[in-house]
């Protein structure tokens, strides 16, 4: 029994609780290259919230793992060939989490973090939507963004999507369905703005014009050994987070 994840305890043990925190996992189901799982955000996301929250746990922190959200944001993704209707509008996430934190407040739950596995769920505008509307302490962890100091020795040619970084950790995770051998190369089309290319004007990447396989980055030097290590760093990096928030008394300066 894993005793931080929800969705695996008895109403005997969730009862005998008091929370301290919560953790919602945000993933996506939706193409990554030819060789990856739709599923693929969906277990990123939930593998590390699960190793998380449990090392969490083992410190003493009482920190609840809510079932992952399946679906996210895609509607740039609406016309690529076989891709299926797994999109919401940011709307759409808004109005769940509205939902989800209002059980929880009523619960005594106080903290909650926004886990993140998929770059078009921004979600921190939803949580200043949701700043002065709840007594609930609401903040954002992309994965994505959490370990990036540590690819330079890590990797070889980290990418975006489907590229080497998400590839080592389908390796490591789900092997059974990866297939390396159906890979592309990852190339993606430049706009035909250069304020686009270089960053300062961004904008909705149509990704059936924008990839020829939905991957951004060559996923061609993946390895599960990379996948392991990575997924140690970022399990341990938010476990130790999570401690200090549980910990921390919501005084009339926290978080600060």
């Amino acid at each position: 029994m894993r005793e931080s994840i929800l969705a695996e305890q008895t109403h005997s043990f969730v009862r005998a609780q008091r929370w301290q925190a919560a953790v919602l996992p945000f993933g996506a189901t939706e193409p990554h290259n030819l060789h990856m799982p739709y599923g693929t955000d969906v277990f990123q996301v939930e593998r590390l919230g699960e190793l998380a929250c449990q090392r969490a746990w083992d410190a003493g922190a009482r920190v609840a793992l809510l079932p992952t959200m399946p679906y996210g944001v895609n509607t740039n993704h609406l016309k690529i060939p076989g891709a299926l209707a797994c999109s919401v509008r940011p709307t759409t996430l808004l109005a769940l989490l509205t939902d989800l934190v209002d059980s929880l407040e009523r619960q005594g739950v106080r903290k909650l973090v926004l886990l993140n596995g998929h770059g078009g769920n921004e979600l921190k505008p939803l949580a200043r939507e949701l700043h002065h509307r709840t007594g609930v302490f609401l903040c954002v962890c992309d994965w994505f963004r959490m370990a990036k100091d540590l690819y330079p020795t890590l990797f070889e040619k980290p990418g975006e999507h489907a590229d080497e970084v998400e590839s080592s950790l389908g390796l490591a995770y789900f092997p059974e369905l990866m297939h390396m051998e159906l890979a592309e190369d990852g190339a993606v089309r430049p706009s035909r703005f250069e304020a686009v290319n270089k960053g300062w004007v961004a904008m909705t990447r149509p990704w059936h014009l924008a990839t020829a396989s939905t991957g951004v980055g060559d996923p061609s030097a993946a390895t599960a050994e990379k996948g392991r290590r990575l997924m140690d760093a970022l399990a341990e990096r938010l476990a130790g987070f999570l401690v200090e928030l549980a910990a921390s008394p919501m005084d009339e300066m926290f978080p600060f």
